[in-house]
């Protein structure tokens, strides 16, 4: 599998960089090549041509649709992030949704 770029979407891109750490190290820790950047919601269009996947805090869940139209035009899935692995920043849980997704591509 080639790698695949994932983009965390949060107000300030705070609490998505802790969760994208712990992604990180755990596709470091499964040798999977899958990176992960966090970054405010607002940086999204500026990167959607760059990412393969863009999941979005649960706190963004009521902009799902708006996310979507910007990423279709690149068939780039966007989905909101469990709260559970949202705020346990469950890395491992979260690379796993993302192999589950992209695999279904």
């Amino acid at each position: 599998m080639e790698n695949i770029r994932v983009l965390l979407c949060c107000g300030a891109g705070m609490s998505s960089g802790f969760l994208a750490s712990n992604a990180r190290k755990a596709a470091k820790k499964q040798k999977l090549s899958i990176s992960v950047e966090a970054r405010s919601h607002s940086e999204a269009g500026e990167m959607i041509g760059s990412i393969d996947i863009l999941l979005l805090g649960p706190h963004y869940a009521a902009e799902l649709d708006k996310f979507k139209i910007l990423a279709d035009p690149y068939g780039v899935p966007v989905m909101v992030i469990p709260q559970d692995i949202y705020a346990m920043l469950d890395g491992e849980r979260l690379l796993k949704l993302v192999t589950e997704v992209m695999n279904k591509q």
